[in-house]
């Protein structure tokens, strides 16, 4: 008896290591997550943006290489979906707005498609933490269907929502010229709307940032056009003053934007210039934990004071 109890306490723990063996990989990914995601935001505090700029797509590849051993990691998948639209924002536009001033189209067209990547890629990692049927019906149902999906996500789905918005909206931004990209702006717009409201309602994250960017790009949808032409200059203002309000006056990518989106549609030459010189005034170590972010800031608030003249003819 003792014989046939070893041989099976043997055969257990064979099978058991065999288990082991198959799941080692995810085990592995998984402790892996835990720490990246506590590491995670020493790039946000990275001071010298072309570190960050080389650094951020090798990670970026190498967390999506783990991501593939272990697809079901949901805090490898939110690592990807923001890295992904902030390396667009951050990196990648960077590169369109070079070469429109350079007047290198060609160079123009290459990078606007590499943004309109990154922000799909982004999109799509957010869609994956959203039910099938969202994800399904949310760019093949009718109109009534989609607004009836995006108004039923809730307050667990607040961040992928935005995420996903985000990237949707970043991507046509990218591509104006397209109208089958044109087409999904009330989508964007509409996921925008719901994040806001649950947010009102008690959604909202202790993550300042993350709790200013969804007025940040209503901010942009609002000013993406004239008044004349649809556009909600007003909106977009509060909104812009709304993401500043959220993050203690901080985030200077908020002003930024509301100088670059709508002090140009108001033509408002004064505010543009003020608003600029105020961010160049402000020491980007202002906010620590959105170090990198003001650095882009910094570096997007002087390129836009030497387009000055260009923008306000």
């Amino acid at each position: 008896m003792r014989t046939v109890s070893l041989a099976a306490a043997a055969l257990a723990a064979s099978a058991t290591m065999m288990v082991a063996g198959c799941d080692m990989g995810k085990l592995t990914v998984n402790t892996t997550s835990k720490v990246l995601i506590r590491a995670q935001p020493s790039l946000k505090m990275e001071s010298d943006w072309e570190m960050a700029s080389r650094a951020i797509p090798g990670a970026l590849k190498t967390v999506e290489g783990f991501w593939v051993v272990d697809p079901e990691n949901e805090r490898l998948r939110a690592i990807l979906t923001e890295g992904y639209c902030q390396y667009g924002t951050g990196f990648v536009e960077d590169e369109v707005e070079q070469a429109v001033v350079r007047k290198d189209f060609d160079a123009v067209d290459y990078h606007a498609a590499r943004a309109t990547k990154m922000f799909l890629r982004c999109m799509n990692y957010a869609l994956m933490a959203m039910s099938k049927s969202f994800r399904d019906q949310l760019f093949t149902a009718d109109v009534e269907t989609i607004d009836k999906l995006i108004a039923g996500v809730g307050a667990g789905q607040r961040t992928p929502l935005m995420w996903a918005a985000m990237g949707l909206g970043s991507a046509i931004n990218q591509n104006k010229d397209r109208m089958e990209m044109i087409s999904h702006l009330s989508t964007a717009t509409a996921m925008l709307k719901r994040v806001i409201e649950l947010d009102d309602k008690g959604a909202r994250p202790s993550d300042k940032a993350l709790a200013a960017m969804p007025h940040i790009a209503m901010g942009l949808v609002l000013s993406a056009r004239s008044e004349q032409l649809g556009g909600d200059l007003e909106g977009a203002k509060k909104s812009f003053e709304r993401a500043m309000e959220l993050t203690d006056q901080k985030f200077l990518l908020a002003y930024v934007y509301f100088a670059r989106r709508y002090a140009v549609m108001k033509q408002d030459k004064k505010l543009f210039h003020d608003t600029l010189v105020k961010v160049l005034s402000t020491d980007p170590s202002i906010w620590p934990e959105q170090r990198l972010a003001n650095e882009i800031a910094h570096r997007r608030a002087r390129r836009y004071l030497q387009q000055e003249k260009e923008l306000f003819p």
